[in-house]
């Protein structure tokens, strides 16, 4: 306040000065039916295009208005006033105009800075203040009531800059802008809007508004030497023009660069000469959208364009209207508006109180206007469709509405051409008067280019991509390091680093890389190597101290040990887990996902039953089956004519017969056989029968060779309900999953190797080793390849990711590395490191998935069984053919038979067969 105290009394001494009053109709106060004349100030940089090109504006839109609203009560005279292009002299003039013209509203300024002071003053007088130019976000309508902002302020455009960002999937952005409060203002709202869309910012570079052009190259060169080519250029159109031709001039605007323009850029494209023009061909600009086909803006456009011609002759040059010209038109257009609807006596305004301070200030004794509080919420009521569109103020300030995406491109003889257009509602779309998403148009990129750039690319200084590699002693088959003599070095080889480097191989560029070794401090390390790529700072190995605590929300660790280290990725059998992607960036697995647990094998207790387990069931039912169709088959040609053989009482006939077949299971029939017929049907089944008793008896043997083991544990809640000890790799999140499942980590003990993980598990917990195993699937599948016959994985799978490469939050390289993953993992590169590293794995199956296996089934004899029954049914067709009539005996003594077994009586005249009649 002090301050601005202090430049009132400057202001007001030299405004008086050096100031010459413009001419102002005289109010007119209250007054019967005449016209009421109120006074409207407008202060301007009168001095400079844009202040003339205001004016004009505003002085179209006064006689505009009241060409058409002729029968209003309510005259606006306007008192304009110039800023001379400084704060103080725009104070100044808004002071005049309060204290001295007695105006009830004030247009203008044009500038943030000067909106700053001068919107005090109305609000300490109670006079509306409207700016249709002042668009700094910190020029806050809440704080100060009176501030009325008839455009849309810098922050607003951010939505629609970051909708590009995110439609073109770039990870990584570069703000570029100017230390003034234009270029500074916006910039916390943009960097929020970016990362609402997960992209970040690296870096942000800042010019000075005086800077030389060597200052502005040096700072390209600074851009150049970065991985980011996504920028945007936020600053006034001076300075950036500047900065366009000396980018173009260094090499940066050809293919991969991306360049964004802010309004305060593509708002002046139309002005811009044709050499900084050609220097932005490719740039991407966002403004705001008016709608330059609709009937009254061409008019207007036309019509201002002549009379700006007329009124300014020393401008030699065509000056279509700028889009704070139409703000104008349209706020004048307002002003006027909310005048006639506030109209009445206007109401003499009244001295301010003297300040009770020891120091008598100016500020104090500015008229308040009585009727500043209508007239103020008639400007709030004011709604009307104007040049810009809808005219509807928002808490002061008119809301944030559609923007437009240019591409300057040259093509079709126009500078730019517009590629789409952004509604905060419905986001990118193509066409202004439809609400539905869709992506831009095709754009020609810098260096004529159609195809989008990636957004990034390796740097020119030549920096290779800094690869950590965990130095450990676990599995080597996934990673090891091993020294090589020949070279005097060290090297890294594994599974992990082959699919690296094929993954590596699969981008569609080349990106130099190189391993830097880091020895594990914890047994946590891989957690600690996160932290550090996420600080990018490194512990040095000299640091005596393994129980610092490195996470980012840790105080622990003394800022003097920590190295200043950006290291760009992590390689090696990492696992994607929650907890870690807070601090990185993770790609695709590339490996099966899951933890689970293995345990030792125990001989099964023997089975009284394992005689049937070499057939399956269906084959069992098949032999009964067949073995009851041959023996009847047998009897219906051998009951009649041998009766030595196959004679008596029913029950004995039926006895017989079935001993006869049940004796071909295991040796030849002693009873003899008359019938030819019969004859032929017991050969064919005496050959499957001596099939399938060959096979059963080789099978039982390997059944009764071959123990069946079983799984010393059979689930999670044993091993804890029994309080045994149990197993995890060192250096994995195991531990705390393990903990997290309410093993006492006192009961937990850590391994490295396969020879180990077979010690522990062979000792037991009772003898220092282990009840089970914990640990990551691929781990616990090579363990399983090497004693598949002594262990066995049992137990649910705790799902977890699989194994991921770790890259710095926010790195570009990610997104193309996922991709590269996928191709690598979907073709045969993958199956050659494989086997490599893990050679073809046996199927280590469970010994009773081999017992099951063994089976014989009835698909393995379905033709020996097609044969004898075909064989069979012949033999009964021939009975039938040539023995009718005692078919018919034969058919009812078996349905007399069915009766008598199922009312449980006997009959035992019936038990006896009657011989046929030798003439029947």
């Amino acid at each position: 306040m002090e301050k601005l105290i202090l430049l009132l009394c400057l202001a007001s001494a030299i405004f008086r000065c050096f100031s010459s009053s413009a001419e102002c109709k005289p109010q007119v106060d209250g007054g019967g039916n005449g016209t009421v004349h109120v006074r409207v100030g407008a202060v301007l940089d009168l001095q400079t295009l844009e202040g003339k090109r205001n004016q004009a504006s505003i002085n179209m839109a006064m006689d505009d208005f009241y060409a058409a609203h002729g029968n209003y009560s309510t005259r606006v005279d306007l008192c304009l006033r110039d800023s001379n292009t400084s704060i103080i002299g725009a104070a100044a003039a808004a002071k005049e105009l309060l204290d001295d013209v007695g105006v009830q509203v004030i247009i203008g300024p044009p500038k943030s800075t000067q909106a700053d002071y001068v919107l005090v003053l109305g609000n300490h007088s109670r006079v509306p203040i409207l700016s249709f130019s002042a668009t700094s976000p910190s020029l806050s309508t809440a704080r100060t009531p009176y501030f009325v902002r008839t455009t849309l302020n810098d922050s607003s455009e951010v939505g629609a800059i970051a909708a590009v960002v995110k439609s073109f999937g770039w990870r990584n952005v570069i703000p570029v802008y100017d230390d003034t409060d234009y270029g500074t203002g916006a910039i916390p709202y943009l960097v929020d809007a970016l990362h609402a869309v997960d992209a970040a910012v690296p870096y942000r570079s800042i010019i000075v508004s005086t800077a030389s052009d060597e200052q502005i190259e040096k700072e390209l060169y600074r851009l150049m030497t970065m991985q980011t080519r996504v920028f945007i250029v936020h600053m006034l159109a001076d300075l950036g023009s500047r900065l366009m031709r000396k980018a173009k001039e260094v090499g940066m605007m050809v293919e991969g660069y991306v360049w964004i323009t802010t309004d305060g850029i593509t708002n002046e494209l139309d002005l811009l000469e044709e050499k900084v023009l050609n220097s932005m061909h490719g740039t991407v600009g966002v403004r705001r959208y008016i709608n330059r086909s609709d009937e009254g803006v061409r008019r207007f456009t036309k019509r201002f364009t002549e009379k700006f011609a007329q009124g300014n002759p020393s401008v030699n040059m065509s000056v279509p209207p700028h889009v704070f010209d139409f703000w104008a038109y349209d706020t004048a257009w307002a002003v006027a508006m909310a005048v006639e609807r506030a109209a009445g006596a206007m109401r003499p305004r009244i001295r301010g109180s003297p300040s009770r301070s020891s120091v008598a200030t100016d500020l104090d004794k500015l008229n308040v206007a009585i009727d500043g509080p209508r007239l103020l919420k008639a400007i709030h009521d004011t709604r009307f469709r104007g040049l810009c569109g809808e005219f509807l103020l928002v808490d002061g300030q008119l809301p944030v509405s559609a923007f437009e995406i240019v591409n300057v491109d040259g093509d079709h003889g126009r500078r730019e051409t517009v590629i789409g257009y952004w509604k905060p509602e419905s986001g990118i779309t193509r066409h202004p008067n439809t609400n539905k998403a869709t992506e831009l148009m095709p754009i020609v990129w810098p260096g004529g280019s159609t195809t989008v750039p990636k957004g990034w690319q390796i740097p020119t200084n030549g920096k290779k991509l800094q690869v950590i590699v965990p130095v450990t002693t676990g599995f080597k088959r996934f990673l090891s390091v091993e020294w090589d003599p020949t070279k005097n070095s060290t090297s890294v080889k594994g599974y992990c680093i082959d699919v690296f480097d094929a993954v590596m191989k699969s981008l569609p560029y080349a990106v130099p890389y190189e391993y830097i070794l880091l020895q594990p401090r914890t047994a946590s390390y891989i957690d600690d190597l996160v932290y550090q790529i996420y600080l990018k700072v490194i512990l040095p190995p000299s640091s005596s101290d393994h129980s610092l605590d490195l996470r980012p929300e840790s105080k622990d660790v003394p800022h003097s040990l920590l190295q200043v280290q950006n290291y760009d990725a992590l390689v090696g059998d990492i696992t994607i887990v929650a907890n870690r992607s807070q601090y990185v960036d993770f790609t695709l697995p590339y490996t099966e996902s899951g933890v689970s647990m293995v345990v030792p094998l125990k001989k099964k207790p023997g089975n009284a039953l394992i005689f049937l387990k070499p057939l399956s069931a269906d084959l069992w039912i098949s032999c009964i089956f067949f073995t009851f169709l041959t023996g009847f088959v047998v009897w219906l040609f051998e009951h009649r004519d041998n009766t030595g053989e196959f004679g008596g009482p029913l029950h004995r006939q039926l006895g017989i017969i079935f001993c006869f077949v049940c004796s071909t299971l295991v040796s030849s029939p002693e009873r003899k056989l008359k019938s030819t017929a019969s004859q032929i049907v017991v050969v064919f089944w005496a050959s499957v029968v001596l099939i399938l008793v060959s096979s059963y008896t080789a099978m039982l043997s390997s059944m009764l060779t071959v123990q069946e083991l079983q799984p010393t544990v059979s689930d999670v809640t044993e091993l804890q309900t029994k309080g045994v000890y149990v197993g995890y790799r060192n250096g994995s999140f195991v531990a705390d999953l393990l903990q997290k499942m309410n093993f006492d980590r006192h009961r937990l003990r850590n391994y490295s190797t396969v020879d180990q993980y077979a010690d522990a598990l062979s000792k037991g917990s009772d003898n220092g080793g282990v009840a089970a195993i914990f640990d990551e699937i691929p781990y616990l599948m090579f363990f399983l390849s090497k004693h598949c016959l002594d262990y066995t994985m049992v137990g649910p799978t705790h799902q977890t990711a699989g194994f991921g490469f770790v890259f710095q939050k926010g790195s570009p390289l990610v997104a193309d590395v996922s991709r590269a993953i996928l191709k690598v993992t979907q073709g045969d590169k993958m199956v050659e490191i494989k086997r490599k590293w893990f050679g073809d794995r046996p199927t280590c199956s469970s010994q009773q998935d081999n017992l099951s296996s063994m089976r014989l089934h009835f698909g393995n004899f379905w033709g020996l069984f097609l044969i004898s029954g075909l064989v069979s049914i012949t033999a009964l067709a021939y009975f039938v053919y040539n023995n009718p009539y005692e078919a018919k005996e034969v058919m009812a003594m078996m349905q007399q038979t069915i009766l008598y077994v199922k009312g449980g009586k006997l009959d035992k005249e019936a038990q006896s067969v009657t011989e046929p009649d030798q003439n029947g």
